[in-house]
């Protein structure tokens, strides 16, 4: 039988490139973060799904460029998130391994924004 080492194995080349010195923080933050990160993807492949879904399923309700607009912030706001989702968990990985404060969540903002506009297009459409 034997017993873990009490160092941690080193990280690849490209995982200490990426990650920019720092101690290793507890796997638990690491695991959270990563989690967010899926979270963010989640939320993005979401948003996908309505984008195509308007463009297939609502020409009874929309008129063509109705869809396409609203199609359109869909499908950009989920490539932007994911796109940004990667930059964010590496900026709180390499806060947490140097001991600073997180980085603030730049895509709540967008997110709510996009959706803000997303609805109100529906909403204009739906009323008119």
């Amino acid at each position: 039988m034997t017993t873990p080492p009490d160092t941690p194995e080193p990280r690849s080349t490209v995982a200490r490139r990426l990650l920019a010195g720092g101690r290793e923080p507890d796997p638990r933050f690491t695991l959270a973060n990563e989690r967010t990160f899926l979270a963010w993807i989640r939320t993005s492949l979401a948003l996908l799904a309505g984008g195509v879904a308007v463009e297939a399923f609502t020409g009874g309700l929309f008129d063509e460029l109705t869809r396409r607009v609203l199609g359109s912030i869909l499908l950009v706001l989920a490539a932007v998130i994911a796109f940004s989702a990667v930059f964010r968990w590496i900026r709180v990985e390499r806060a947490m391994r140097r001991g600073q404060a997180l980085p603030l969540p730049v895509l709540a903002p967008l997110l709510a924004l996009g959706t803000a506009t997303a609805a109100a297009v529906v909403f204009m459409m739906v009323t008119m």
